[in-house]
């Protein structure tokens, strides 16, 4: 969420800022400022309350050693009286402070300067594309068809077993998909990220924490009995895990990978648009997080930018980088760049990643905190993307690396699934 004092020093530029996400903010941060207002005047009272009750404490030690008993047993009554009104100051100070941080919540990110205007997905800016589109033989398959000829995944069984949106990978499929996970967390390792497991359910303080909530509450899977939430990716877990910690400077940056299966309701997603992998209710993902200084955060999302298209280049997979307009913008994000692969079957852009800067906005909700070389204690930045996202670079692969004789396999995965094509 935002830092309270930027609030109240940069009011205007805020809301200024936040048009680019085509909200106004002034009615929320007008909130903000009266709650915030409310929150000080109850903390002044009650200080000099406390402070009259400790004064008024002393004194009646003294008196009672002095032996004026009456004098003091006086006093007694108006320190309860202190105590009295201090626990009721509490209890409304308590109240206010829970109505702001309420209203904090509501207030998106920041955009960063460089996010373009925008009201939707179809105002991204495209910053780069990269890599040929195959031509594919007469009669070229969608990735859904591809899946049933060669008995590789299987949607209808997913159907019977839970629901739509939830395939079961076989043979081929299911060693191609392990293939996949094992390659990718290979290639973060390799490039310094440390592989972590983490729970696949987190408490509601992590996802307020990460912003999912109350944000996307929707679009999770609640287990009401215990109040546990389905990770909708493994950013949750991973980036919590540095909650309520400060770090050394020394120790910057904190750079984690790892593999979780992600589960997302998608409430009101239909039509054909998301058939097969396209859109899932359960996939799976290997992710990146990273926490710097912020004065280097945005090199580190550039580098982040830089590994994903690396591997991309591996797969041989055509694909191109947008930078999401305001409109388009996650709630917690300041910076947002998607990879999409070129589907050649389906000839249309699948989004495979999204890497993320949130600079402040997690590390406040979260009090992840580094003390620097002059031992300030200040907020770190946190930073996450997808390393990728299995469902629909799948689709790529099966869909652009499909021939007469069977589906190709990419040469660098081959040492994973220890066959060439799947036929």
């Amino acid at each position: 969420m935002l830092v309270l004092q930027t609030v109240r020093e940069n009011r205007e530029d805020l809301i200024k800022a936040l048009k680019k996400r085509n909200l106004d903010a002034e009615p929320l941060l007008n909130q903000v400022s009266e709650l915030d207002e409310k929150r000080r005047a109850i903390q002044t009272r009650m200080d000099a309350t406390l402070a009259q009750l400790n004064a008024t404490s002393k004194e009646i030690g003294i008196l009672f050693k002095s032996g004026k008993a009456k004098e003091a047993q006086e006093l007694k009554e108006r320190s309860a009286q202190f105590k009295e009104e201090s626990k009721k100051l509490g209890e409304e100070l308590n109240e206010v402070t829970s109505a702001l941080d309420q209203a904090l919540y509501l207030i998106p990110n920041v955009p960063h300067h460089l996010v373009p205007a925008g009201n939707s997905s179809e105002d991204n800016e495209e910053v780069m594309r990269e890599g040929d589109i195959p031509v594919l033989m007469e009669g070229a398959l969608p990735h859904w068809e591809l899946a049933k000829k060669y008995d590789i995944i299987d949607f209808e069984l997913g159907v019977k077993i839970t629901g739509a949106g939830f395939p079961v990978y076989k043979g081929k499929g299911a060693k191609l998909q392990r293939a996949l996970i094992t390659y990718f967390l290979d290639r973060n390792t390799a490039a310094g990220y440390q592989e972590i497991q983490v729970p696949h359910l987190v408490n509601a303080a992590s996802g307020f924490g990460t912003g999912q909530l109350p944000d996307k509450e929707g679009q999770m899977y609640h287990v009401t009995a215990d109040d546990l939430y389905l990770i909708p990716t493994a950013e949750v877990p991973v980036t919590n895990i540095l909650r309520d910690t400060i770090l050394q400077a020394k120790d910057l940056p904190v750079c984690y990978t790892g593999y979780t299966p992600c589960f997302r309701r998608e409430a009101g997603s239909y039509g054909s648009h998301v058939r097969g992998l396209n859109r899932l209710h359960q996939f799976d993902k290997v992710e990146i997080v990273r926490v710097e200084e912020p004065s280097n955060s945005y090199k580190a999302l550039d580098a982040m930018v830089e590994h994903v298209k690396g591997i991309l280049r591996e797969l041989k997979l055509p694909y191109r980088v947008l930078r999401l307009c305001g409109g388009d913008l996650g709630f917690t994000s300041a910076l947002t760049y998607d990879f999409e692969v070129f589907s050649t079957a389906q000839d249309k852009w699948l989004e495979i990643s999204s890497v993320s800067n949130f600079e402040t906005y997690q590390a406040n909700r979260l009090k992840l905190r580094y003390r620097d070389e002059n031992g300030k204690t200040q907020l770190a930045h946190t930073l996450n993307g997808s390393s990728l996202a299995l469902p629909r670079v799948l689709a790529g692969i099966l869909e652009n690396y499909q021939t007469e004789k069977g589906i190709k396999v990419p040469e660098v995965l081959i040492p994973y699934t220890g066959f060439d094509i799947i036929d």
